[in-house]
Parts: structure tokens; sequence; C-alpha cells
């Protein structure tokens, strides 16, 4: 069932009242696609003259002195177990009594962080400020021949 909305003469020199918008359709996709090709093109890096520094580059220790917080939070110092009442003596003992020289702590994956800041906070206590976190590093890709440190 039709209806026309014609008048009764059948002059068809009338207006269209219809739209063709496939065309416009068409036009604003290809405009989509240029504008997603092209703003990934259109950012690129600062460049930035960094400032040189002179400061030396620090010595790295010979031995270096690990703190480990084991799974059930007990620490060790190298291979050997500490109590936390006896951790400043073992550090002083250790360390011939140079509070500058640096700790690396280290902690199994399951303790938590509030555990592991008792324990910076112990080592804070017995004066010694300087604190490096150790972690491994993630495996090398395949195509890297370098092989990754241990600690």
């Amino acid at each position: 069932m039709g209806v026309s909305l014609r008048s009764g003469d059948d002059d068809d020199t009338g207006e269209v009242a219809d739209i063709n918008v496939t065309p416009f359709i068409d036009v604003v996709l290809v405009l989509l696609i240029i504008f997603m090709v092209a703003a990934p093109l259109s950012t690129v890096d600062v460049q930035v003259d960094l400032p040189v520094s002179n400061a030396q580059p620090q010595e790295r220790p010979d031995e270096p002195l690990f703190l480990t917080v084991s799974n059930d939070l007990d620490l060790v110092m190298g291979e050997a177990p500490v109590e936390r009442g006896a951790l400043q003596a073992a550090l002083d003992a250790k360390t011939g009594g140079k509070r500058d020289e640096r700790i690396f702590l280290r902690a199994d994956e399951k303790v938590a962080y509030g555990d592991l800041m008792e324990v910076m906070n112990l080592l804070r206590t017995a004066g010694y400020l300087k604190i490096a976190l150790v972690g491994l590093e993630s495996a090398p890709a395949p195509s890297e021949a370098a092989p990754a440190l241990q600690p």
C-alpha cells in the first residue's frame, strides 16, 4: 500500500523531498580514516639538550651487604639469620660502624608492604639511611644476547 504526496497534476518538474546521504557518509568515513592515520604521525618527540652532570660516579661495593626479609618475616643478613633486636649490632659489626654504607634490602614477594616498611624503619632507627631495594629483572627477550645481572 503506497501513499503519494503529489498533487493531482502529473508534472515531474516539482522538487524531490528525498536527500541521498550515502555520498556524504562516504566522505566523512574517508576523512575519519585520514585523521586516524595522520594523528599518530603528528606527535613528535620534544628535543631537549640536557645539562651535563658533574657528579662523580659512585663506586660499587666489592661485597654488597644484603638484608633479606623471608616470607615468614625472618631477617637474614648475608647467610646468617638476625634477630630484629640485634639488627643494629649486627649491622655495626658487619660495616665496621660506618652508617653511610648502603644496605641492599630484598624481600620475598609474599611479604606485606607494611612489614617491609617496618624493617626499613628498623634500619632508619639504627642509623642506616642508604637503603636500596633489590628486585629481579624480567627475563630478556630471546633476541637479546646480553645476560641479565643477578643480585
